[in-house]
């Protein structure tokens, strides 16, 4: 950043146009740079958003937090967090990227310098969710590829990962696919028609067994990590593969990828709803998704479930939204844009909850349990609850077929349009670098080895409990709460609410409705704080399957993955204002003058019409400082 003492070596600026920002900055240089970018148009960017925000989350997460948390009664909380938290962050962010042209770390150094940890912050969580989240696309890669024969290798229990007193042990093996619709711990005879059936106390089903003894061949613990599953690399490699030729060359070939991987998923969600809500018992199952028990409401747990879920389904605080708004052209109404996606998103889920406890329903109806027991979240519903229920289908293999190339789709849209914002903001970082010839393809390739070579210790015999750990604290609901709170005091405090809606005003020609600035100043920040605090207070150590606790060590280094981006905010705060007074964390007067003075140079080339309004402002808090000075003293 130049300096105000350094004015002949400032960049070049030239005047702007229908599709740039107020001041172009042209960098001096002998070589020139390669262009930053654009869409080609505007459906490209929604698809991309759309890609990244509707994924796993929508069709095994949200679903099941509807039947846990009262039903129906669960969309209270639910729009009651959208609206105070979703969709005003979800706005922020992509207006922010659109106006600095900046990805998720340099955007905050143009808006307040002080607040650039917040940018830093969502990067270390962004980085840390490419290492695990393309797991599961490793995991679905080979169902899929095990779903290519007539019968299903998890629709059986003779095979070589059936052995010793867990096989399922029947009266006679020829009844062995009857297995496929019970399961229990202790000894049971369970009728299905005229067929009974008696089960040993071991037993368990093969759809279990597939999924632990083949695909994670899952250890004791996380302190035994064993070795690698080499078919799981191979399905992690091409993902990684896959992942990087959808983003090489930038937004011009993620712009093209996106209108096949972020709509396909959606033929495959229809394909699956309607076979759900024709099969028997489908009706059963949407009874129990839908239907309100308002008691549950009283329950702080529900609120807090709500308040993580609109995080997680809707990608903010990770930087992704500010770096692919950071490609719109100027003027691109991207208030329009965002509440569409934002809508979509949410109706998304909601579709999704019908298409899944349709085929619970059916589970639940052929076993003739109670739908608790079949219902599951996560990677429970993915690779047990569902592959269970394909098996019971006619044509099984082609429902299979269908479910996990949708995951596949579902999961890799989400993956590559991270890893393009990790990287957005490294090339923003060091645009002289990066801007070259085959620079920006050769650090999108270091990005994908690095991830692929620290991803492999959750395709070891221990890795789902390292998985788990990753999943529970590195991109957890606490993280991105704590976030939050940073970047809406930033924007709606220390930016200022009023000024950034002047700014939205140039890009998109009209000011939103007021209530989204009322969002930023107080509900959104008091929403999350609150949360955020109920987060601590109810934590809880992590356990695997609900039986295993992990040792102390393992919830110590949880803690680190979690800590290592929420200290980026404090840490870079403490630093900068050190900047301005080695002796003191209280900057005097004459040094803080001098520090805004800087912010000053920064805020006139990213906005020079509000001069004389940031001046005013600096004036009100010189004031203000002193008066706290004064009483100090």
């Amino acid at each position: 950043m130049p300096t105000t003492g350094d004015v002949e070596n400032m960049p070049k600026m030239e005047p702007s146009n229908a599709h740039s920002k107020p001041l172009d900055i042209v960098p001096s240089h002998d070589e020139k740079m390669i262009d930053r970018g654009q869409w080609g148009n505007k459906i490209e960017f929604v698809l991309s958003v759309a890609g990244e925000i509707i994924g796993l989350g929508n069709v095994w997460r949200f679903p099941y937090l509807c039947y846990k948390n009262g039903g129906g009664a669960f969309f209270i909380p639910y729009l009651i967090f959208l609206f105070a938290c979703g969709i005003p962050v979800f706005f922020l962010e992509t207006a922010l990227g659109q106006y600095t042209s900046e990805g998720g770390i340099t955007c905050w150094r143009k808006v307040c310098p002080l607040f650039e940890g917040v940018g830093y912050a969502t990067q270390v969580i962004v980085a840390l969710l490419n290492v695990y989240y393309i797991v599961v696309l490793a995991w679905a890669i080979f169902y899929l590829f095990n779903s290519f024969t007539w019968d299903l290798p998890w629709a059986s229990c003779n095979n070589t990962w059936n052995t010793g007193e867990r096989k399922l042990g029947f009266l006679h093996r020829i009844e062995c696919p009857f297995c496929l619709f019970f399961i229990q711990d202790s000894c049971t005879v369970f009728q299905r028609g005229n067929s009974s059936i008696t089960l040993h106390e071991n037993a368990t089903s093969p759809v279990i067994e597939f999924w632990e003894r083949r695909v994670l061949r899952i250890s004791s613990g996380i302190d035994h990590i064993g070795a690698l599953n080499w078919d799981l690399v191979a399905c992690l490699a091409v993902a990684w593969v896959i992942c990087y030729f959808c983003i090489w060359k930038g937004v011009k070939s993620t712009g093209k990828v996106v209108y096949f991987t972020a709509t396909f998923p959606y033929v495959m969600l229809i394909v699956l709803l309607i076979r759900g809500v024709t099969l028997p018992g489908a009706s059963r199952g949407i009874h129990f998704y839908l239907y309100p028990d308002l008691g549950r409401l009283s329950d702080p747990q529900v609120w807090m479930d709500a308040g993580t879920q609109i995080f997680f389904s809707y990608a903010i605080c990770l930087g992704c939204l500010t770096a692919l708004g950071s490609y719109n052209k100027y003027n691109n109404n991207c208030y329009k844009d965002c509440l569409c996606l934002c809508f979509l998103n949410s109706g998304t889920s909601f579709i999704a909850g019908f298409a899944i406890f349709s085929i619970l329903g059916f589970m639940s109806y052929e076993q003739n349990v109670p739908i608790s027991e079949v219902a599951e979240s996560g990677p429970g519903l993915a690779f047990i609850a569902y592959p269970r229920a394909v098996t019971m289908m006619p044509f099984s293999p082609l429902w299979a077929c269908c479910f996990f190339v949708m995951i596949v789709f579902l999961g890799l849209d989400s993956q590559f349009v991270c890893v393009e914002s990790l990287v957005t903001a490294m090339v923003d970082m060091y645009p002289s670098v990066f801007r070259r010839k085959n620079r920006r393809e050769l650090f999108i390739l270091a990005v994908a080895v690095v991830s692929f070579l620290v991803g492999l210790i959750m395709l070891t015999e221990g890795g789902m409990y390292v998985f788990q750990l990753f999943d529970y604290y590195a991109a957890s609901g606490m993280c991105l709460l704590f976030v939050a709170i940073f970047e809406t005091v930033c924007i709606g405090w220390i930016y200022g609410a009023e000024r950034f809606y002047d700014n939205i005003e140039d890009m998109i020609g009209y000011r939103p409705g007021p209530i989204i600035k009322y969002c930023w100043l107080f509900f959104t920040p008091a929403t999350c704080l609150g949360t955020f605090a109920f987060a601590l207070i109810k934590y809880s150590p992590l356990k695997y399957n609900n039986e295993y606790v992990y040792p102390l060590w393992g919830d110590g280094v949880g803690w680190i993955l979690a800590l290592s981006s929420m200290l980026c905010i404090p840490l870079w705060m403490a630093g900068k204002i050190r900047e301005s007074e080695s002796e003191s964390f209280i900057c005097p007067r004459g040094k803080l003058e001098f520090q805004y003075t800087q912010e000053l140079v920064t805020v006139v080339i990213c906005n020079p019409s509000h001069t004389t309004l940031f001046k005013l402002a600096l004036a009100v808090r010189f004031s203000l400082f002193a008066k706290w000075e004064q009483h100090v003293d």
